[in-house]
C-alpha cells in the first residue's frame, strides 16, 4: 500500500493524481487521469472523477501502460505514443468518434462531420507509419473551423443560403495539415458570417459552452474550442479578425495564438459562394487552437508560410526563435484597465495571477509604461478599420440610411458606438486616413517592444455569458459586474493586437468564483510569434494550463 508521503493529490480536481509505489524492479508511478467530460450545467455542476489509470515504468521512461483517454491527451503525446506503438491512428480516430456521437448533442460543436472519410485517412496514415514515414500530424485526429472550405462538404459560414454550396478544392491549410498527416474529424460550428461572439446559426444551430451549456462558447472559433474542450480531437484550424481566436479559447478554457497578420495564408478560408482567391486580408487571419502551449506552436510550424501561388514564389518562412527561454529573462507589461471599458474582477484575478506567476518565476514586470500606444485611440482605430468594409455590399437604400443616420450623430460623439456607424460608410479617403494612424502605432508598438518582450492583458472583460440571440446586434449590452455596456465595446482588448497585426496567444488563467474558465492574451512583437508562444509554455508550467470541464465519466478508456 502507498504511504501517504507517496500519493500528489493536486488542489484542483480535474488535474492528474499521482501515485509513487515500490516494486521489485523499483518505483513506478500510477497516474489518475479525471476524463474531459463535458458535463451538466447550471449551479450543481459536480465533478467525479474516474481513475483512468497510467503506469510509468522506471525502465522506459515516460511510457504509459495503456487505460489512458487519449481524447484528452495532447498532439504531442498522441504523436509520440503512435511512433511508440502503444496505439494507432484507427484506434484513436474511433475513439474521437465515439465521444463525440455520445457527447456532442449536448454541445453541438461538430456541425458537418466527415467520419468516413477520417476512418480512411487513419487506416492511411497507420499504413504510412507501418512503412517508416513520419510526419508532424501524422494519425492526429483534428477539426477545422466550418469556415475553411474542404473538398465534398459543405462551406456556409452560417448562412442559410449558401447550405448547399460544396467546395471543389481544399483551402490551403486544409492542404497543409492532410499533407503533415492530420486526421479531419469534420467542421466545426461558426455564428452567421463569422460576425458575433458567440456561435450559432439558422443551419446549425447553438453550439454550447462545455463548462456550462447555458452559456456561450464564444466565437466566431467557438465550435472549435468546444470540441478541444469536450476532447473532440487534438488540435483545431481557427481564424480571427475580433477575437475570434482568443474569445472562444478564454471562454472554454484552451489555448489559441493569432498569428502576425501576413504570417500564415488564407485562401481558402473565404465567405461563399467567392471563389478562393489567395488575396492579402487587413485585420484577419487563420491560426491555430489546441489544449496546450507546445500543440500551438506544433500546429502553426506547419500553418505558417506565405501562398506559393503568390509571395511563396519568391520568399521562404525563416520564423525568429523566442527573444528569452528562460521566465526570469522575460520583460512583460501587465495591463488589466482600459480607458473606455470595465475590466470584470474574474478577469483581473485572472491577469494578476498571470502577473504574480511571472513575477515569482523572476520575470521583470510593469504596471505601465509611457512607450505603450494610447489604448482608447487605439480602440477607436480598430473599430474604424474593422467596420469600414462592413456596408460595402449594402443595397442602395440601406447604405443610404446608414448615412443619414452616421451624419445624425453628434460631432462631440466620441462613443464607440458612434465610431461604429460612421465608418460603416467611411469614404476610401477616411479608409486611407485611418491606415496612416495604423502605421503611427505600429511604430509605437516596435519602440515599446524594444524594452519589452511581452504584454499580458485581457481578452474580453469577462468569462463567459449566457447565450444572447437577440438579432440587434447592436442593441446587445453585455454585464461587467452589474454595469451594462454597449455589447461590441468589449472587442476594445481583442482589437489592441488586431489593429496593428501583431501576434497574441489566449492561455488559461484560472477558473472564476462561479467556476468557469478565465484567460489572459500574451501580446508579442510582430513576427516574433515563437515569443509569446514560449512564454505560454513557461506559464503553463507555473499556473497549469487546460483544465477538464466538469461532468461525469460516460465512456471507458481505449484498450
Amino acid at each position: 500500500m502507498a504511504n501517504p508521503e507517496d500519493i500528489d493529490v493536486p488542489d484542483d480536481p480535474s488535474a492528474p493524481h499521482r501515485i509513487s509505489l515500490p516494486t521489485s524492479k523499483g518505483r513506478i508511478t500510477v497516474t489518475t487521469h479525471p476524463t474531459c467530460r463535458p458535463g451538466p450545467t447550471g449551479a450543481n455542476r459536480v465533478l467525479r472523477p474516474v481513475a483512468e489509470i497510467g503506469i510509468s515504468w522506471p525502465h522506459r521512461a515516460g511510457a504509459t501502460v495503456a487505460a489512458m483517454d487519449w481524447n484528452c491527451a495532447t498532439a504531442e503525446e498522441l504523436v509520440t505514443a503512435m511512433r511508440a506503438g502503444d496505439v494507432t491512428s484507427v484506434e484513436l480516430t474511433d475513439g474521437a468518434i465515439a465521444r463525440i456521437e455520445q457527447d456532442d448533442k449536448a454541445i453541438n460543436a461538430i456541425c458537418v462531420p466527415d467520419f468516413d472519410r477520417a476512418r480512411d485517412a487513419a487506416r492511411r496514415a497507420d499504413e504510412a507509419r507501418s512503412r517508416g514515414e513520419d510526419r508532424p500530424l501524422l494519425g492526429v485526429p483534428v477539426t477545422v473551423k466550418e469556415s475553411y472550405n474542404i473538398a465534398g462538404l459543405p462551406t456556409t459560414w452560417g448562412m442559410p443560403q449558401y447550405r448547399d454550396f460544396v467546395p471543389a478544392e481544399d483551402a490551403v491549410q486544409v492542404a497543409r495539415i492532410r499533407a503533415a498527416g492530420a486526421v479531419v474529424l469534420g467542421k466545426t460550428n461558426v455564428p452567421l458570417g463569422l460576425q458575433d461572439l458567440q456561435t450559432f446559426n439558422e443551419i446549425y444551430g447553438t453550439t454550447n459552452n462545455p463548462w456550462e451549456h447555458a452559456r456561450t462558447p464564444g466565437g466566431s472559433s467557438g465550435g472549435s474550442a468546444a470540441a478541444l474542450a469536450a476532447g473532440f480531437g487534438a488540435l483545431s484550424l481557427g481564424s480571427d479578425i475580433g477575437g475570434s481566436l482568443r474569445t472562444p479559447a478564454h471562454f472554454c478554457g484552451v489555448y489559441a495564438h493569432k498569428p502576425t497578420l501576413g504570417l500564415v495564408a488564407s485562401r481558402g478560408m473565404v465567405a461563399p459562394p467567392a471563389p478562393a482567391l489567395p488575396v492579402e486580408l487587413d485585420l484577419a487571419v487563420v491560426g491555430p487552437m489546441a489544449r496546450t502551449a507546445r500543440d500551438l506552436t506544433l500546429l502553426l510550424d506547419v500553418m505558417a508560410g506565405p501562398d506559393p501561388l503568390t509571395s511563396g514564389m519568391a520568399y521562404q518562412l525563416a520564423l525568429p526563435p523566442a527573444r528569452r527561454e528562460r521566465l526570469s529573462d522575460f520583460r512583460v507589461l501587465v495591463l488589466d484597465e482600459h480607458p473606455l471599458l470595465a475590466t470584470g474582477s474574474a478577469v483581473r484575478a485572472g491577469v494578476r495571477r498571470v502577473a504574480d506567476a511571472l513575477a515569482d518565476g523572476g520575470a521583470r514586470v510593469e504596471r505601465h509604461s509611457p512607450l505603450l500606444p494610447d489604448l482608447a485611440d487605439a480602440a477607436t482605430l480598430y473599430t474604424q478599420l474593422l467596420f469600414s468594409g462592413t456596408a460595402a455590399r449594402f443595397p442602395v437604400d440601406a447604405y443610404e440610411q446608414l448615412q443619414a443616420r452616421a451624419a445624425g450623430l453628434p460631432a462631440d460623439d466620441r462613443s464607440l458606438d458612434a465610431a461604429r456607424l460612421r465608418a460603416m460608410v467611411f469614404s476610401h479617403r477616411d479608409w486611407l486616413e485611418a491606415d496612416n494612424r495604423r502605421e503611427l502605432h505600429r511604430h509605437g508598438w516596435r519602440q515599446l517592444f524594444a524594452e519589452f518582450d511581452a504584454v499580458v492583458c485581457p481578452i474580453t472583460p469577462t468569462p463567459a455569458f449566457p447565450h444572447d440571440q437577440n438579432p440587434d446586434l447592436l442593441g446587445r449590452r453585455i454585464d461587467i459586474d452589474g454595469v451594462e455596456y454597449p455589447f461590441f465595446d468589449q472587442l476594445v482588448w481583442a482589437g489592441l493586437a488586431t489593429m496593428p497585426g501583431l501576434p497574441a496567444t489566449a492561455v488559461p488563467a484560472g477558473l472564476s468564483a462561479d467556476g468557469l474558465p478565465v484567460g489572459v492574451q500574451l501580446i508579442g512583437p510582430m513576427f516574433a510569434d515563437r515569443t509569446p508562444l514560449r512564454l505560454a509554455e513557461l506559464l503553463e508550467r507555473e499556473i497549469g494550463g487546460f483544465r477538464q470541464p466538469p461532468g461525469p465519466a460516460l465512456l471507458g478508456p481505449l484498450s
